[in-house]
């Protein structure tokens, strides 16, 4: 959205060069119409396809100026103060002769001082035109915009089927109107006209068909990842500590106004053993805030090229914060952070960079960092006030093993009544998550080649086969508890 009046304004105050990246030049100038409307100047559009053109009045004698030297000669002669609009205009001022023309126009050198509007997508300029030129940033849509912008689309899509009522259930209404924020008006009536099209209705699958549109918009290239599976809380056994911790924070979280004195939640260290569902627990996060799931992974951030890898953790967290609110999830984030000389300081840069952000963002956007080796990761990113909390994630107890075996033999279609829980969950101490679920799975293969049913003894007999991480690594294990002990909340 383009507010004429502060067009207007930048236009009063002499700003001799603006600068506008969009896409939406139909919106920009309409809004350019109403500000001569206010300034009575002339209004001018030069675009290689169509020359010169003036719109704020029918003038039968517009020069002929097809090219870009020619607008630029036109611009230098006219003595009039007005407005130029060069669309898609940056590619030509590659010649030094454009250059030195424009300069000469914007300051005014041997012609009234214009006021000239460079639009296009993505806007470049030459050194000796930077300190000159203003960069104008337009708004993006409120909530009463995007509210209005679907009602539009809904009238227009009753006109179009004969009257038939676009069915709009409201608490999706107001998840994808969320979802929404954050884009521009062309791109986010594109989606809402799909959603509608789609079905001709506004429901709870098109809350993750809208978040689906906004990131594909926002994609970085494979560095950031929109994670499809969200996990919810009751999928995991155990980590009671934590599913509390989130479940308090939720209405906080995604609320657009949070209670006074209580800040957002900014996000956890996920420290433990590994199996033991760290990575599940941050699926879940997102699963209990009820909001999207970014993957950033760290492996594809890093580039040869000077200043490229920050670059691009720059892009993706800028991306985050358009996401919001959603949780972003760092797996093994002791392996992206680990800091060196031999790489020209660029994973040190890579650490100041998120830093900076973890302690200055304001979008409501969880950060969920999850580790194996505390020891790779740098002292500074440990430090109160990085995250919320740091949460230790340790080999399950009794009773999560038990409520483990519930749910990998549920999702595996079997019949728990079956299944001796207790005499599983006994004989599994010191296993992980992950090492009860391929015991599960073994189990199930020696039960297929044998063409029988699946059993306690089946899964007893591989749990008696498996040596579990906390055997073949006890003394590491045991070091990493040790640490945590003293150091970290537990999860369970």
């Amino acid at each position: 959205m383009f507010d004429p009046h502060d067009l207007a304004v930048r236009i009063r105050a002499g700003t001799p060069l603006l600068l506008i990246e969009t896409n939406e030049e139909a919106l920009l100038l309409d809004a350019f119409r109403h500000v001569v409307a206010e300034l009575l100047r002339p209004l001018w559009r030069w675009s290689i396809t169509g020359g010169l053109a003036r719109l704020d009045i029918d003038d039968p004698f517009v020069p002929a100026a097809n090219d870009s030297s020619a607008v630029l000669d036109t611009m230098r002669r006219d003595t009039r103060r007005g407005i130029w609009l060069l669309l898609d205009f940056a590619p030509y001022l590659r010649y030094a002769m454009n250059v030195r023309m424009l300069r000469e126009v914007v300051l005014g050198q041997g012609a009234a001082k214009q006021t000239v509007v460079l639009i296009g997508a993505k806007i470049e300029l030459p050194p000796e035109l930077e300190p000159l030129a203003t960069r104008f940033q337009m708004r993006l849509p409120d909530d009463a915009a995007l509210a209005k912008l679907l009602r539009e689309e809904a009238f227009a899509y009753s006109r179009e089927h004969g009257g038939r009522r676009v069915d709009i259930d409201a608490a999706s209404q107001r998840a994808v109107l969320r979802h929404l924020r954050g884009l521009a008006l062309l791109d986010a009536r594109r989606i809402v006209r799909e959603l509608i099209h789609n079905d001709g209705l506004i429901g709870p699958d098109d809350v993750p068909r809208v978040q689906r549109a906004k990131f594909e918009l926002l994609g970085r290239g494979g560095v950031m990842s929109l994670e499809p599976d969200i996990a919810q809380m009751d999928q995991i056994a155990g980590l009671t500590h934590l599913k509390r911790w989130i479940a308090q924070r939720r209405a906080v979280f995604i609320a657009d106004s949070p209670p006074k004195g209580l800040d957002p939640p900014r996000g956890v260290l996920l420290l433990g053993v590994q199996g033991t569902g760290k990575s599940l627990a941050a699926k879940a996060c997102a699963g209990g805030f009820g909001v999207p799931l970014l993957r950033l992974d760290f492996g594809a951030l890093y580039n040869k090229y000077h200043g490229e890898t920050e670059r691009n953790l720059r892009q993706v967290l800028s991306t985050a914060e358009a996401m919001a609110p959603c949780v972003v999830w760092c797996d093994e984030i002791e392996k992206g952070l680990a800091t060196s000389d031999s790489d020209g300081g660029v994973s040190r840069r890579v650490l100041g960079t998120l830093l900076t952000w973890m302690s200055e963002r304001r979008a409501p956007v969880f950060l969920v960092a999850t580790a194996n080796d505390v020891s790779r990761l740098p002292p500074e990113f440990l430090r109160k006030g990085r995250f919320d909390e740091i949460f230790f994630v340790d080999l399950p107890q009794t009773d999560a093993r038990r409520d483990a075996f519930s749910i990998h033999l549920t999702r595996r279609e079997q019949d728990t009544a079956r299944f001796d829980l207790e005499k599983l969950a006994a004989a599994s101490e010191g296993f992980s998550g992950a090492e009860i679920e391929q015991a599960i799975v073994s189990a199930l293969y020696d039960a297929f080649a044998d063409n029988a049913r699946l059993n306690t003894t089946r899964i007893l007999d591989a749990l008696t086969r498996t040596r579990p991480l906390s055997v073949v690594m006890a003394e590491q294990v045991q070091a990493l508890r040790d640490w945590a002990r003293e150091r970290c909340v537990a999860a369970g």
